[in-house]
C-alpha cells in the first residue's frame, strides 16, 4: 500500500518508508490496529484526491509541503498511534486502545477538516482573531471543516466500534474534536509564520513558490506544522485516555 501510494504521488520516497514501518508495527499489535491505521490512510488519500488541482491552485503559495507526504509527516500523524500499539504489545491493557483511537481521531478529524474546508469551505476565518485569512493559513477555520472534522472522529470511532473496540463513540468524537482544536489555536498562535517580501504575502515556505526566501514574522521558530500535527495526536488521546 505505502509503494503503491508513492506511485501514484501521494507520500514521497520518506513518507512510504514512514509508513510502511508504521504500518508493519500496528499489525504487529494485531490485526484490529492495523485497520484502524489503514482505514484512516485511506480516508485521508481519498479526500486528499477530491479536487487535488483546485486545492493546490488555492494552498500552494502559503502550505510548506505541498505534494507527497513525506515521512515526518506521516509520523507526526501517525507515530503516536504506533507507539501505543507497540505499548499494547509489552503491556496488553485497554488503555492503549483509548490512546490510540484519541490520536487517530485528532489526526482524522483535522485531515478531514483541511481537506474538506479547502475545498468547499469558501474564505476561512482565524480561529482566534476571526478575521479572514487565505485558505491553506494555519488557524483558519470554516464551517465545512469543522463538520468534517465531527466527520473524521465519527469516522474513526465508528471503525474502532467495528473492529471490537470499547471506546465509546462520544470518546472518539470528543477526543477528536479536541485535538483539531488544538491544531487550529497552536496554528493560529505558536506556529512559525513566514513572509514574502517580492510578492507581500504571507506564507509557511522557507522560499516562496516566486522563488524568493522567505522571513519570520511571528510564531516560535522551528515550530511548523508537522510540530502542530503532533501536539493535535497527542492532546486527542489525552482527551481520550481522561474520559475512559
Amino acid at each position: 500500500m505505502s509503494l503503491a501510494a508513492h506511485r501514484v504521488t501521494v507520500l514521497s520516497a520518506s513518507g512510504a518508508l514512514a509508513a510502511a514501518l508504521t504500518g508493519t508495527v500496528a499489525v504487529a499489535a494485531g490485526w484490529s490496529w492495523g485497520i484502524l491505521l489503514v482505514a484512516f490512510f485511506l480516508s485521508g488519500i481519498g479526500l486528499s484526491r477530491i479536487g487535488a488541482r483546485r486545492k493546490a491552485a488555492l494552498v500552494d503559495a502559503i502550505v510548506a509541503k505541498t505534494r507527497g507526504r513525506d515521512g515526518w509527516q506521516v509520523l507526526a500523524n501517525g507515530g503516536l498511534f504506533a507507539a501505543a500499539a507497540v505499548a499494547s504489545i509489552v503491556s496488553p491493557a485497554s488503555v492503549w486502545l483509548a490512546i490510540g483511537v484519541g490520536a487517530l481521531a485528532a489526526s482524522a478529524a483535522d485531515t478531514w477538516a483541511t481537506e474538506v474546508g479547502t475545498l468547499v469551505g469558501g474564505e476561512p476565518r482565524s480561529i482566534v482573531s476571526g478575521k479572514t485569512v487565505p485558505p491553506g493559513t494555519s488557524g483558519g477555520v470554516t464551517l465545512a471543516g469543522s463538520a468534517a472534522a465531527v466527520g473524521g472522529a465519527a469516522f474513526m470511532g465508528i471503525t474502532a466500534s467495528l473492529v471490537g473496540w470499547p471506546v465509546a463513540l462520544h470518546v472518539a468524537i470528543v477526543s477528536g474534536l479536541a485535538g483539531a482544536l488544538a491544531d487550529s489555536l497552536a496554528g493560529a498562535l505558536v506556529q512559525e509564520r513566514r513572509w514574502c517580501s517580492a510578492c507581500r504575502a504571507p506564507t509557511e515556505r522557507t522560499v516562496h513558490v516566486c522563488g524568493t526566501r522567505t522571513g519570520r514574522v511571528g510564531g516560535i521558530a522551528g515550530f511548523d506544522n508537522d510540530v502542530v500535527n503532533v501536539l493535535c495526536s497527542f492532546v486527542g488521546a489525552l482527551v481520550a485516555l481522561l474520559m475512559s
